[in-house]
């Protein structure tokens, strides 16, 4: 994949992070979640609560604080602040087959200011102990709010399509991902120039590396990249929800398990953020 994983991982003197914009994430992040993934039960974690405190989620709180800087130059409205992008580590199993307490992994999402909680786009990205997910999009939309979407992207499809077709998105995202009916939806015309957009249910897109990519010096930089090439299709899908701002979004669950839903680039899933 052209990078090296750091050997020594992320340290944060006075002018490095900032200086040199390496990854806040160390062998010892991918470590520990690997050690979860295999330890998956309270005790375990009680017993170690500091280390996960250090390894996991301070590194997690660095990064958002540094996005919280950087968005400002191109994404500003976007929320980056711990207590709302940081999800928690506890799993709710009260309506969940899987009985098991904790996430595997670390996750953090980017919600657009002006838009109930839970309700839009937003941006997203994930390190578990066998990948990295970065993107965004639209998961679950409600019926108004899919409607809504469809009714902007009919009139005004050229610029969607650029949006989704721009070089920056190709380079780094490929292409529109996401859930699709089999069929235009119901009030459009089949043969409708904006077709193919209006059959989708979901509306994402993203890129995915091996997990050691979190702690190569080379991670915060693509994610500053990937996300500058998804705002602007998300701009897009939250404009056509600003006037539904007083709409509750449909309840979501943050507790699915990733990468739980359809596929990207043919053979993988996608990871199951809460947009």
């Amino acid at each position: 994949m052209g990078y090296q994983p750091s050997a020594t991982g992320y340290e944060l003197p006075a002018t490095g992070y900032d200086r040199l914009m390496t990854s806040p994430f160390t062998i010892k992040t991918l470590r520990f979640l690997r050690a979860l993934k295999r330890h998956n039960d309270r005790e375990w974690f009680r017993a170690r609560k500091t280390q996960y405190e250090a390894d996991v989620r301070q590194p997690m709180i660095d990064l958002i604080d540094r996005l919280a800087r950087d968005f400002k130059s191109f994404a500003p409205e976007f929320v980056a602040e711990p207590k709302v992008s940081l999800y928690r580590i506890y799993r709710d199993t009260r309506f969940s087959a899987d009985k098991t307490p904790l996430k595997t992994h670390a996750a953090a999402h980017f919600p657009m200011r002006g838009l109930p909680k839970g309700a839009g786009g937003g941006l997203y990205f994930e390190v578990t102990p066998t990948w990295v997910w970065i993107g965004g999009g639209l998961y679950m939309p409600s019926n108004l709010q899919l409607n809504l979407i469809r009714s902007q992207i009919a009139a005004t499809h050229p610029r969607f399509h650029r949006l989704v077709t721009a070089a920056a998105f190709r380079r780094t995202v490929g292409t529109l991902e996401g859930e699709r009916l089999s069929r235009v939806p119901r009030g459009y015309e089949k043969d409708h120039p904006a077709a193919h957009y209006l059959q989708f249910k979901q509306f994402l897109a993203g890129r995915e590396f091996e997990a050691e990519f979190a702690t190569s010096r080379t991670f915060y930089k693509e994610l500053l990249a990937t996300f500058r090439a998804v705002v602007p299709m998300v701009r897009f899908l939250n404009g056509a929800l600003l006037t539904t701002v007083t709409t509750p979004a449909p309840e979501q669950s943050s507790e699915a398990p990733a990468r739980a839903r359809s596929q990207i680039a043919g053979h993988r899933p996608l990871p199951v953020p809460m947009w």
